[in-house]
């Protein structure tokens, strides 16, 4: 899963002032986006994709392109569901927000006023965490740290705030940005305690109804039998295959929503319009003004026409100045779907990018480039230059895979008996893992908070063994076994870096 193509984190590379003088940017959206999103439809291997385009109070496109699904011909329409992910972490601070311009709450209240049971590992921190923290990603967590644990598992909202206890975290309170999504979850759960309504009622009642996002659902569980949806897909051994949705329930405000371009367009118009639909203030403007506030350093970013800008950290948006502008955005990545929103207030422009496959950068790269249309600069493809790396670290991940299993077919004998490595073995955050026996040498783990997937694992030698995940989002990864005395004591776990970068240490019971 790519949750962190987030992170916006954007490298330069030139283009040459040729291409850039070929291309009349006043009619790139009228006359040059279609042919633009077919080719990268293409390219990308991308089988749908939803775009919308809103200038001064008005919508200037909005259109579906390719299809719902592999293999079949229902085309997107600008009504089709898409998963958006963390594009969710903006509805949810504003909604906080809002309750603060009402004074229901304080953004810098404690967590504890409203959730008594909140604790980290490092007591004095989760006795000062504030709801402000939470919104920032500034507990302390590496980004994306608890996530296996978390993210798409059997967990409730409850079991997930109590096992943050369990995370050690990475860096000091408040001493570096990192991206948390159990955060944005405990933050979310204050809306219960202050309104006596769930997050995904309150949403439906205060954001979704008011704006008329009709389509619009704020829990995973129910993408599955919507009418007018895309199915998720992502790249497999080489192959485009489509994957079951990822049920996020449990980490629901901070990205459970599934919506399309039209709904979408109505919360970026009524932003872009200080929280007013018409006449009607919807979102206090106090509100909106909050989640824009600057709280955190995250990163350098890199743009292709040359210029290194800050990227800083609101409340569930990113902040950049691109060429003079103040841009606000944010992706949203789960297994399946990336999405992009962008606002660019002082100019009323609001882009909106949705995608039905996890490996694409299309949803980053339009975004830039439409902004160029706009902003009158020239054309530097953001699309075939992302489309390059991409490709290229592509290229690097299926021969790192080739490596591996031709060690497999070398059939290495493992060090010690199959089993040896058999049994129960667990992790203090995460919970029970079993090992059992598959065909020959080869191994399986089955993960207690994830009853729906397992790791098949081959022998590479040694204590060595090389890792498939069943649900490719996980990723693929050499699982070192440990072993003291001739008995194996533990062993190492990796998932992928987009779903979490901290390893994690099994104990064998």
């Amino acid at each position: 899963m790519k949750k962190l193509l987030l992170l916006l984190i954007i490298s330069g590379i030139g283009i040459s002032a040729a291409n850039a003088q070929n291309i009349d940017r006043s009619k790139f959206i009228t006359d040059s986006l279609q042919n633009y999103m077919s080719r990268a439809l293409t390219n990308w291997r991308i089988p749908g994709a939803a775009v919308c385009i809103v200038k001064d109070g008005k919508v200037v496109l909005m259109k579906g392109y390719g299809i719902k699904e592999l293999g079949l011909t229902n085309p997107v329409d600008e009504n089709t569901l898409f998963m958006i992910g963390s594009n969710t972490k903006a509805f949810t601070a504003t909604m906080l927000a809002m309750l603060q311009a009402q004074g229901k709450l304080n953004l810098d209240d404690k967590i504890t006023k409203y959730i008594p049971s909140f604790k980290l590992d490092n007591k004095p921190a989760g006795d000062m965490v504030t709801i402000r923290d939470l919104l920032c990603h500034r507990i302390g967590f590496q980004t994306f740290q608890g996530d296996f644990t978390f993210y798409n598992t059997n967990l409730s909202r409850e079991d997930i705030i109590s096992k943050m206890a369990l995370v050690k975290a990475a860096y000091p309170f408040r001493s570096k940005w990192g991206y948390t999504n159990s955060a944005f979850l405990t933050a979310g759960q204050v809306i219960p305690v202050v309104t006596g309504k769930s997050w995904e009622a309150y949403i439906k009642d205060y954001i979704f109804a008011p704006l008329g996002m009709g389509n619009t659902l704020a829990l995973s569980k129910n993408m599955s039998t919507a009418l007018n949806r895309t199915v998720p897909h992502t790249i497999v051994d080489g192959r485009l295959t489509a994957i079951p949705y990822d049920q996020l329930d449990g980490l629901a405000p901070a990205g459970s929503i599934c919506s399309s371009v039209n709904d979408m367009s109505k919360w970026v118009l009524c932003l872009l319009n200080d929280g007013k639909v018409g006449n009607r203030q919807v979102i206090p403007l106090a509100a909106i003004q909050a989640t824009r506030e600057p709280q955190d350093i995250v990163t350098t970013a890199h743009h292709l026409n040359g210029e290194d800008d800050y990227e800083l950290y609101g409340l569930g948006w990113f902040l950049q100045d691109y060429s003079g502008h103040s841009i606000v955005m944010h992706d949203g990545g789960v297994g399946g779907y990336v999405t992009s929103v962008t606002l660019v207030p002082k100019e009323h422009l609001g882009i909106i990018i949705l995608t039905n496959t996890d490996q694409n950068r299309l949803y980053d790269a339009l975004r830039w480039d439409i902004m160029d249309a706009y902003f009158k600069m020239p054309f530097r493809n953001y699309c075939d230059n992302y489309l390059a790396r991409f490709k290229d670290n592509q290229d690097k991940e299926q021969q790192l895979d080739k490596r591996r299993k031709d060690t497999v077919a070398l059939l290495h004998q493992p060090a010690l008996p199959a089993t040896a490595y058999l049994g129960k073995y667990t992790n203090e955050l995460y919970g029970n893992m079993v090992v059992s026996a598959g065909e020959g040498n080869d191994l399986e783990m089955r993960f207690e908070h994830h009853p729906k997937m397992y790791a098949h694992l081959m022998p590479l030698g040694g204590n060595r063994f090389y890792a498939i995940f069943s649900d490719p989002e996980l990723g693929k990864a050499v699982f070192p076994f440990l072993v003291q005395n001739g008995t194996v004591t533990g062993v190492r776990i990796k998932v992928d870096d987009e779903l979490e970068r901290t390893p994690y240490d099994f104990k064998k019971e």
